[in-house]
């Protein structure tokens, strides 16, 4: 008996005065998993993933403010930080009526997602971490510049970074670094990432999130109290040639919850370009038990 693929919804929701653009695929009445995604993606980026976990579970993956589909209207007056990305998810979350999920973060989505499981511990069922960082030591060298933009945010620095990760080429970097097999990783991914940062005045949002994002590090030990308390069912993998967020960042979590199982993948950043069908067999084996 053959069984027809989930089918992928593309929804749009009000929230937080924002429209919410995301993804939904599996039963409505399944266990939720709330997909994160970091810079420079959006939701695109669980493409492959969303399928092979809508089998069994309700899947859901938005689009943070400033990427991918959601809009935020101009007379919203959106700051842009790291707090109000939270928020926002937050209230979608809340409009959703989730009351119940299993977090995978990624990048970006790392300290937006922690933020939510720190506000409200007993929603969360289980964690995929895949290189979402939340230890010091998991910071790799190619934050240099971004550290020499936090410490004097001038325009020259401010351009550095623009020039730097604010690109077609950034972007590219990004997606293809340390990628065994590059011809694995589907181009349309980075250059729809580098269209949508390319919209009028997108830029500065990046640059003003890159700025924030040194508050991130003040909430690590808010993060590992959150770890600590909770011994969340957890599954750490990782890419191990990621230059941003290196593999020391990874086996910190087992620190705090030494049930956490860890696992580095031959593959860069985005691992899920090359991995996708190897990271969701390893969350249903690791994780399938504990998401209700």
């Amino acid at each position: 008996m053959s069984h027809s693929a989930p089918v992928i919804h593309y929804r749009h929701v009000d929230a937080d005065g924002v429209r919410v653009f995301y993804r939904e695929a599996g039963d409505p009445s399944a266990p939720v998993i709330l997909l994160l995604h970091g810079f420079p993606s959006s939701s695109h980026m669980y493409r492959d993933l969303i399928p092979l976990l809508a089998t069994r579970y309700r899947v859901i993956a938005p689009d943070l403010p400033g990427f991918g589909f959601t809009e935020v209207p101009p007379e919203r007056e959106y700051h842009y930080s790291f707090d109000n990305l939270a928020s926002t998810v937050g209230h979608f979350v809340d409009v959703l009526e989730l009351s119940r999920y299993a977090l995978y973060v990624f990048d970006y989505g790392a300290p937006v997602g922690l933020r939510l499981a720190v506000a409200h511990p007993q929603r969360v069922s289980a964690l995929v971490s895949q290189n979402g960082n939340a230890y010091l030591q998991g910071l790799g060298d190619a934050w240099a510049p971004i550290r020499t933009y936090w410490a004097d945010p001038s325009p020259a620095n401010r351009e550095v970074i623009r020039h730097a990760v604010v690109s077609l080429e950034g972007t590219r970097y990004q997606y293809l670094h340390g990628v065994a097999q590059p011809e694995l990783v589907a181009p349309e991914s980075y250059m729809l990432d580098t269209l949508l940062m390319q919209r009028p005045g997108n830029d500065e949002i990046q640059l003003d999130l890159f700025l924030d994002y040194r508050n991130n590090l003040t909430l690590y030990p808010a993060f590992q109290a959150f770890f600590q308390a909770t011994q969340l069912p957890t599954l750490v993998i990782w890419g191990r040639n990621d230059p941003f967020f290196i593999p020391p960042g990874a086996h910190a979590y087992k620190v705090d919850n030494p049930n956490a199982v860890v696992e580095l993948l031959d593959t860069g950043h985005f691992a899920l370009e090359t991995h996708a069908a190897h990271i969701a067999q390893r969350i249903h084996a690791v994780l399938g038990h504990a998401i209700d």
